[in-house]
């Protein structure tokens, strides 16, 4: 009998060389970041268009030397678990303003934002309670949902009238067990760059006393509508690591709701705090992004529009802007051919996106200027065939 080794490889192998066939393979590519919305890839500088750094404070040197006071002050990790002895002093100064900045009257910083919704959902509903989700959610509001054991039910994307409907069902459902419905969906959707009906699903979640869950990932602070809330049972998810440029996710809500959460939440319990370096540079860059205002949180989306018109598609609601073109390959030719012309747009592929939809996720950032956009635009017509 061969060693479990080979047949380890063997296994892998066969997958490796069927994700190939589909083009569906991926490997990481070093690349380093650089300011001004730039990286380098094989010895090339490129505009970045891929990037979720939105207000481009990676690079900032408030956001920056925070970090390295951090550091110079409590060390370089935070030593264990926040309930055991790694809840240094800087997480109470950013829980307390992203509570403040999501309208919450608390918030949780855990180690990611993936790990967020995994420590959430299941945190607040299981057996005999109803999740009702949008099809487009992201993987890890899935994952989270999947793992909570109440029953999952999915929502055709974006559809008000079917969550509407949905919930009504789910609500009637759980009536007669005491159970609960967990509405979940994002406020800015990753890949598409739409939001939410918020408002509508606010109103159905009210009238049947569902709870709302929105994951705020891509809309904070350069979203110009705030997740809905008000009279609504809303629980805010996000991430440290776009706008805020450091790592990390984060958990907004009742006070009630953190307190359960420092037991109940798995990912908080059973992890190491984030280091002090990654939490006092995204507290550097709330601090630097409100200062700067509509000027700075706007600057994204004015990005976005700009390059939309140039290339007379919709006027985009968000940031994101996808290049749809369906096959993975086409999509993979179309980046190979943007990094000829000095741009990195990332072919998505499936199983990120669904089947059919390969695209170039263009997320535009503060640190772009207008010549990279309209450089960006006039590359992208002629690679898609596009006249001026």
């Amino acid at each position: 009998m061969r060693p479990d080794v080979d047949s380890l490889t063997a296994f892998c192998d066969d997958k490796l060389a069927r994700l190939e066939a589909q083009a569906r393979r991926r490997g990481v590519v070093d690349t380093p970041r650089l300011p001004g919305g730039r990286v380098r890839r094989h010895d090339r500088v490129l505009v970045d268009v891929s990037s979720n750094d939105a207000l481009g404070l990676s690079f900032h040197p408030a956001v920056q030397q925070a970090a390295r006071d951090a550091v110079s002050t409590f060390g370089t990790g935070a030593g264990g678990s926040r309930l055991v002895s790694g809840n240094h002093p800087l997480f109470a100064g950013l829980e307390e303003k992203l509570a403040r900045h999501k309208g919450c009257a608390a918030s949780l910083v855990v180690s990611s934002g993936y790990l967020a919704n995994l420590g959430v959902i299941p945190a607040l509903v299981g057996d005999g309670d109803v999740i009702v989700i949008d099809a487009l959610a992201h993987a890890c509001l899935m994952s989270g949902s999947r793992l909570s054991g109440a029953r999952v039910d999915v929502v055709a994307h974006n559809d008000a009238d079917a969550f509407a409907f949905a919930i009504d069902r789910a609500a009637d459902d759980v009536a007669g067990r005491s159970g609960h419905v967990l509405v979940v969906t994002e406020s800015v959707f990753s890949m598409d760059g739409d939001r939410a009906p918020l408002e509508r699903l606010g109103a159905a979640c009210r009238a049947r006393g569902a709870w709302l869950l929105v994951d705020d990932a891509h809309g904070f602070l350069v979203s110009p509508d705030a997740p809905c809330t008000g009279d609504v049972a809303t629980v805010i998810t996000g991430t440290l690591s776009k706008a805020t440029a450091s790592v990390g996710g984060s958990i907004s809500g009742p006070r009630s709701l953190i307190a359960l959460l420092q037991s109940r939440a798995r990912p908080f319990v059973f992890s190491t705090g984030l280091p002090p370096s990654a939490v006092a540079a995204a507290s550097a860059a709330i601090d630097v992004a409100v200062a700067g205002g509509s000027t700075l949180m706007g600057a994204p989306l004015a990005r976005a529009r700009r390059l939309c018109a140039a290339l007379d598609l919709p006027a985009p609601s968000s940031h994101i802007v996808p290049i749809v073109v369906g096959d993975e390959r086409r999509a993979l030719a179309l980046m190979q051919g943007l990094i000829d012309d000095g741009f990195l747009a990332v072919a998505i592929r499936p199983p990120t996106v669904p089947a059919g939809t390969s695209r170039l996720r263009v997320s535009l950032s503060a640190a772009h200027s207008d010549d990279d956009v309209d450089a960006l635009a006039t590359a992208l017509r002629r690679r898609l065939a596009v006249r001026p």
